[in-house]
């Protein structure tokens, strides 16, 4: 159990939660905010979606226990919003409210897209709302009230507080400055691309993960050999799914990791700093990146280090990691590992490859550079592995 210390549409509150609990079973059952709804549990259809330091997250998977000190925002505390206002009455306009389920999460998700993309065409509205899923079909009217409302922004029919957020780090860490006038505003700062350049400290800086693991894999081949091959960043870049380079300066890279999550994807643009030890035959990178679609950000510290095994050599990796927006998703405990384990065996199979002379990629391996890595096809192949594993137990046990 922890307490935790939150500002809830703008009360503060305080309450003893389990480790595990989901911030959306504070807000509905401790709280009676049900506005926030719940049905897939799996950050996946965004009728949760509420605001968390005045950006839209999924408070089906975001544990209540690291937003300590965050202001959170549900739909009950938009009431008197203007952007929120001319949303319910558009949404009423364009019979886009039909069963209603999704209502609330759409509403946030509408909101934040007048307050970020003013200019945003249909195409780029229909782009939006693609983490929001509506089982009625209602996207057309949903899609038409939104375009009002932007029609009615960008006429200057609409008052919208600006925000003076100038970027977000993790969830909770930094509340919502007040504006000029003393009062806070829960607008999303625009989106606009962060340079590599501009990245700010590398690293954790200080901060507690959110992401803890250990992987490590062994080579058949000589530990100086493989520490060679991890030490030229241009070969092994490729052996990484999803990545690729964008500039090499001596010891520090600019690059990109695309990443599919169903409807979401993802580019994280940043830059690393490595460091290595070859006497230790050791490393260390910082990291930071994010990316501009979806504003997801991560920031990282990893070590790993090479030894000798009688079947040549094994490369241990711990990995420390921040991960705040929507693909935050993907930071569950048990779900981190699985998909950790898994991407851990394609890497060592594209280096062993590398070192064979081979190149990377194949069957079951990582794509080519610059190729989306697909985090739904890696979670279909985990379930595809436990099914085979339960089957196996099952029939074991039958014969005993």
């Amino acid at each position: 159990m922890k307490t935790i210390r939150l500002t809830v549409n703008g009360r503060a509150i305080e309450e003893t939660v389990h480790e595990r609990m989901h911030l959306a079973d504070v807000l509905r059952d401790k709280l009676d905010l049900t506005a926030t709804h719940l049905r897939c549990e799996q950050g996946v259809c965004g009728a949760c979606t509420i605001l968390i330091d005045g950006e839209p997250a999924r408070a089906c998977i975001t544990f209540p226990s690291v937003c300590d000190g965050a202001e959170v925002t549900t739909l009950e505390g938009l009431e008197h919003d203007p952007v929120t206002t001319a949303l319910r009455q558009t949404f009423t306009r364009e019979h886009a409210l039909q069963c209603g389920y999704c209502t609330p999460g759409m509403l946030v998700t509408a909101r934040d897209i007048v307050l970020r993309l003013p200019d945003a065409d249909e195409a780029r509205v229909r782009r939006e709302l693609s983490g929001n899923l509506c089982r009625c079909t209602g996207y057309g009217g949903i899609v038409r009230a939104i375009l009002s409302v932007l029609e009615a922004r960008r006429a200057g029919r609409l008052p919208v507080m600006r925000s003076c957020r100038e970027s977000l780090g993790p969830v909770g860490s930094r509340p919502a400055r007040p504006s000029a006038a003393g009062a806070p505003s829960l607008s999303a700062a625009p989106a606009r691309a962060t340079p590599a350049s501009s990245m700010g400290p590398l690293g954790l800086a200080g901060a507690a993960p959110t992401v803890a693991l250990r992987q490590a894999f062994t080579v058949a081949q000589p530990p100086d050999a493989v520490w060679r091959v991890l030490s030229d960043i241009a070969a092994v870049v490729p052996c990484i799914p999803g990545a690729s380079i964008v500039s090499v300066a001596g010891d520090r890279v600019v690059g990109r990791m695309t990443v599919t999550l169903g409807p979401m994807a993802a580019a994280f643009d940043g830059e690393a700093e490595i460091a290595r030890d070859g006497s230790a035959r050791r490393g260390t990178i910082l990291g930071a990146g994010s990316d501009r679609l979806t504003r997801t950000r991560v920031a990282a510290e990893a070590t790993y280090t090479v030894t000798a095994e009688p079947e040549g050599a094994r490369v241990d990796v711990t990995v420390a990691a921040v991960l705040s927006g929507p693909l935050a998703q993907v930071s569950r405990g048990a779900l981190v590992e699985d998909l950790a384990a898994r991407l851990t065996r394609m890497f060592a199979e594209n280096l062993a490859r590398l070192m064979a002379g081979d190149g990377t990629g194949g069957p079951g391996l990582a794509p080519a550079a610059g190729t989306a890595l697909s985090v739904g096809l890696l979670l279909r192949a985990l379930a595809t592995e436990r099914l085979n594993r339960l089957v196996a137990w099952i029939r074991a046990a039958r014969r005993r």
